[in-house]
């Protein structure tokens, strides 16, 4: 599903050249559940956006779906993530000013579906997440438990191959952090969704089958 060839990105301050990834070489299955884990710093986040198509890369070669990234214009790149990846945030990044309702519904109105097929889709995902009595609120309602169950609702509604996750319990209490866990360990054994987090957590990194580690924008080691 992903093949990532020699990955370099770097910035220039001055005559000095940084490092944010260094020589990445990486190959994930469709249906594969990763933890990326390291110190901050090690590039964790950097990898998961260009992976994500969210920032680009100075060297090698990166395929997606058999599609060669590294050879897309912005636009075509920005098509295929749309189309197939979904992405939680520790910050839950939800509209403040939109309902849960809407929040769910907003990745829908950059597709071309029809306004019954999207409140079917938004029905079927609040009944999924047992939030339906949640509707109508706005964000600033919810626990951060419950916010973040939107988030990853609203990154699941366009069914996305791939999700992509930064600290997705980061700003949760522990019992949060477990449901937000255990929905991810379901989509992944029992829709196939191929997951994707970066996490500090050595409990959160067990609910994968493969652990990467970075240290200094390098693999140290794969387990």
């Amino acid at each position: 599903m992903i093949s990532l060839q020699h990955i370099f990105k770097w910035v220039n301050t001055g005559s000095n050249r940084t490092f944010l990834l260094r020589d990445i070489t990486l190959d994930i299955k469709q249906g594969e559940f990763i933890s990326i884990m390291g110190p901050s710093g090690s590039g964790k986040s950097t990898l998961l956006n260009v992976i994500g198509m969210l920032d680009g890369f100075d060297e090698g070669i990166y395929h997606f779906l058999g599609e060669e990234v590294h050879k897309l214009k912005e636009k075509q790149r920005a098509d295929l993530y749309k189309k197939h990846i979904g992405f939680v945030f520790q910050a839950y990044h939800l509209i403040d000013e939109l309902t849960v309702y809407e929040n769910i519904e907003t990745p829908l109105l950059y597709q071309d579906i029809k306004s019954s097929e999207r409140k079917a889709m938004v029905a079927d995902t609040l009944d999924k997440f047992n939030i339906v009595g949640k509707k109508d609120l706005f964000p600033a309602q919810l626990s951060g438990g419950q916010q973040q169950l939107v988030g990853i609702a609203r990154a699941l509604i366009t069914k996305p191959k791939l999700i992509l996750a930064d600290e997705p319990t980061g700003n949760l209490n522990s019992q949060q952090g477990e449901e937000v866990m255990q929905v991810f360990k379901k989509l992944n054994e029992e829709e196939g969704v191929t997951i994707i987090q970066v996490t500090h957590s050595e409990k959160n990194a067990a609910y994968a089958s493969r652990t990467i580690e970075l240290l200094d924008g390098r693999i140290e080691k794969q387990s």
